[in-house]
């Protein structure tokens, strides 16, 4: 059975309905308003932008990570068959890059 309902219950369903339907309206505009859609687009690019930094990060940080076990023997002593030519090559590249600045300037 239902309940018969009086016209003071029906006109504060109307009122509660209307409020409801009001703010459902409000919250629509400032979803749809141009500087919502901008801020929400602005966000999601940051966040992309944010996640693909921490990705590269995370790749770089692998990458150097296993370049310097390279340089190690598993007990901690450097590798001199390794270290000594790297050394050896980055001194010359610094040399060259020196001399050259010389004849130029």
């Amino acid at each position: 059975m239902s309940e018969v309902r009086t016209p003071a219950q029906i006109e504060a369903d109307i009122v509660r309905r209307r409020e409801q339907l009001a703010e459902t309206l409000d919250e629509i505009g400032v979803r749809m308003h141009p500087q919502t859609i901008i801020g929400d687009a602005k966000a999601r690019v940051a966040s992309t932008v944010d996640q693909t930094a921490g990705r590269a990060f995370v790749a770089v940080n692998r990458v150097v990570t296993d370049v310097k076990a390279g340089f190690r023997h598993e007990d901690g002593r450097p590798r001199l068959e390794r270290v000594v030519p790297v050394a050896l090559l980055a001194v010359g590249v610094l040399g060259l890059l020196t001399a050259s600045r010389r004849r130029r300037g």
